[in-house]
This record gives structure tokens, C-alpha cells and sequence, in this order.
């Protein structure tokens, strides 16, 4: 019996971003999430975002990007942390690897804030993100941003 892929979340480096700018989901998700390649160069000009590569063992898999107030001194300490981009590969959804990356993401948040909850969104859509984070445990607010389905999930 095959042992399932250690899932980890490790920084981006010069030696790897090319793997992760090259991950694409699925032709019918694009609207509804930014490239990786996009998102990385976003963050380099926004201090609140926290970046990490998802590995399947040693295979790049995915992305994740937190919006993170926490990190830049004289910042509200009241105000939540943000999934703010998530994405797997086409190629290694349905694995597992996005749950988990998520529930690692989750233990990191705890150690960031002491709110107790944190915040994503997503654009509603048939093939929106919208039944994973659902499923996952994020709960619509009823609020909207630009048109986006605002969710929160207890710490």
C-alpha cells in the first residue's frame, strides 16, 4: 500500500518559483482565481501578505497567500487574517492536497491572531471555489466585496 504525500507549505524561492508559476487550474476555475505568477507579484508590494508554495512531498502542488496584518508593525491588531489566494494544480486536484494545505494554513492563523475566526471570499460561479471552503467549515457572513461572497471560519 502506497504511503500518501507528506503535504507541507515551504517559502518560494528563486530555485523554485519558476515550478510554481508553471501549476494552472483547471480551464474552467481561471475566472474565478489570479495565476500564481500574478499572486507572487502581488505580494512583493504588499507587506500584510504572507506567501507559500504547497508541496506533495517534493512536488510543487499549489500556492497559498494570506493577507496578514499582523506582520506589519503599527498595524490594527483587531484586524482578521485573509485566505486571500488559494489555488491547486489541475493536475493534483482531488488528492487530498488542498484540504490539508488548508488545515496547515489553519494552525498557522492560530498563531497569528487572537481573534478566533478568519475571513476569505470567492466569486460565485458553477465552478467556483465556493462548495471546498464550504465544505471545509468557512460560513457565508451575508456580506459582499466587489461581488465576492465574503465566509468566515472559527478558529
Amino acid at each position: 500500500m502506497d504511503k500518501a504525500p507528506s503535504v507541507t507549505l515551504r517559502e518560494i524561492t528563486a530555485e523554485t518559483v519558476r515550478d510554481f508559476c508553471d501549476l494552472r487550474v483547471a480551464e474552467t476555475q481561471r475566472k474565478y482565481v489570479a495565476t500564481i505568477a500574478e499572486s507572487i507579484a502581488q505580494a512583493y508590494f504588499h507587506p500584510e501578505a504572507w506567501f507559500r508554495g504547497i508541496y506533495a512531498d517534493e512536488t510543487p502542488v499549489g500556492f497559498v497567500m494570506l493577507e496578514d496584518w499582523t506582520q506589519v508593525p503599527g498595524s490594527d491588531p483587531n484586524a482578521p487574517v485573509v485566505l486571500w489566494r488559494f489555488a491547486i494544480g489541475e493536475a493534483h486536484q482531488g488528492k487530498g492536497y488542498g484540504r490539508r494545505a488548508l488545515e496547515l494554513m489553519v494552525e498557522h492563523v492560530r498563531t497569528r491572531t487572537e481573534l478566533g475566526y478568519m475571513l476569505t471570499s470567492w466569486v460565485p460561479g458553477p465552478h467556483s471555489p465556493a462548495k471546498f471552503y464550504l465544505k471545509f467549515g468557512f460560513v457565508p457572513t451575508g456580506d459582499e466585496d466587489d461581488g465576492e461572497i465574503i465566509a468566515r471560519f472559527e478558529l
